[in-house]
């Protein structure tokens, strides 16, 4: 009778693991982006986006080439298999960069609350996956929480606004279609982080340059300061990690269990941003509209998979 249930250790050990590795590089990354968007100044989300996708193709190329990855060769059937993936990939990747320098972290951390409810309603359209009433009452409850802390945020920022729900439409979108996608027998993981990042690096980089956000970086004062290229650098690198952290705890989990992962990592970030930055301004209706959104969403369990409860 325990010869099941030690079966299934190793899969419940994986989904466990894969969910506290990308909390982690979630919570590193939007600390560090905060510091070098607002606390540096850098002017530039594209060109710091840019610098992750590059991370993200040199890191996988010379391990495919070393052989400690394997992802299938380029072919011309590979666009067709990704799609709309690579659209979702940069429109996520920009979006988040440019709220994250547009909002506090507590605003920030509480507006991404709404990618719980999108990517339940994505789930049950795309994946044809049902979910109980409790689950989504809880959602809802993170959801009015949200309304609460926005309807009284005294430093209203309407373009931080517009990027960060932008950003939890393409959040949402990625998760499920990553589900999608990551056929083992296809492209499998490091195939679709790889084509990715290879498929929307060039047109990134046009775009930067034709608005002039590509010689507002290169201009940047701060090249000089060792500190700040650590950061940048820093940066780079966790933003692939938190590529490959997202797309294996979609790949052992749901999408939105990641979600969820997401916004429960919030709530460290949420009370660290308002000390930090420098950017949070304090109202009673806030604070507790923040508070109401910071309770843990009740956690969804798949057919297939194990809930998760990161805080027990």
């Amino acid at each position: 009778m325990e010869e099941p249930d030690a079966a299934r250790l190793p899969s419940r050990l994986a989904r466990l693991l894969s969910a506290l590795f990308y909390g982690t590089c979630s919570f590193l990354i939007v600390l560090v982006n905060k510091a070098l968007l607002t606390t540096y100044g850098f002017p530039s989300p594209i060109v710091l986006g840019i610098g992750q996708m590059a991370t993200t193709i040199m890191i996988l190329y010379v391990s495919k080439l070393n052989k400690i990855i394997h992802f299938p060769d380029f072919d011309k059937k590979i666009p067709g298999k990704l799609f709309p993936l690579p659209l979702l990939y940069v429109g996520n990747h920009i979006s988040g960069l440019s709220s994250t320098s547009k909002l506090s972290l507590p605003m920030f951390t509480v507006l991404r609350k709404f990618t719980i409810p999108l990517t339940l309603l994505l789930e049950a359209v795309i994946l044809g996956k049902q979910y109980s009433l409790n689950i989504i009452l809880s959602v809802l409850a993170i959801v009015l929480g949200a309304f609460i802390a926005a309807g009284s945020d005294l430093a209203f920022n309407l373009e931080g606004y517009i990027f960060v729900f932008l950003n939890d439409i393409f959040t949402a979108a990625n998760g499920v279609y990553t589900k999608q996608k990551m056929d083992p027998k296809e492209l499998g993981k490091y195939g679709v982080l790889f084509y990715n990042a290879c498929f929307m690096i060039i047109p990134t980089v046009i775009i930067s340059v034709s608005t002039g956000d590509f010689q507002q970086a290169t201009e940047f004062s701060h090249w000089k300061n060792v500190l700040f290229i650590i950061q940048f650098l820093l940066s780079c690198l966790l933003g692939f990690l938190l590529m490959y952290a997202t797309v294996l705890c979609s790949y052992y989990n749901s999408a939105l269990t990641t979600a969820v992962v997401g916004a429960i990592k919030n709530v460290s970030v949420a009370y660290i941003g308002m000390l930090v930055g420098g950017d949070y301004i304090f109202s009673l209706l806030n604070f507790i509209g923040l508070n109401i959104c910071q309770l843990k969403p009740k956690q969804p369990m798949d057919e297939e998979s194990v809930p998760l409860d990161l805080k027990s």
